[in-house]
């Protein structure tokens, strides 16, 4: 006699994931991302929320909101000096 094993989802049955081999961490947010890369562009970070940083996000996801970060800030530097040559208060 062989002993089977009774399907997930049912009370008693091994669950996939479960266990102390496998523990879980909770998926960083898109703005605890973006809060990190916007005060890691003007170099003020404590120490703790950097470690903490280490541990919860994603390299992938900081790469990315870096670069959308350099992007967005360009692109209000060349706006903001069309509008000041547009404007003629450069010409002065």
């Amino acid at each position: 006699m062989s002993a089977t094993r009774p399907p997930e989802g049912v009370p008693g049955a091994p669950q996939r994931g479960a266990g102390p081999a496998s523990p879980r961490r909770a998926a960083p947010s898109a703005v605890q991302t973006a809060r990190a890369v916007f005060w890691s562009f003007f170099g003020v970070r404590k120490r703790a929320d950097y470690e903490s940083d280490v541990q919860q996000l994603n390299p992938r996801h900081v790469v990315v909101a870096g670069i959308v970060g350099a992007a967005l800030f360009v692109l209000a530097l060349v706006m903001l000096v069309r509008w000041v040559i547009g404007s003629g208060v450069a010409a002065g």
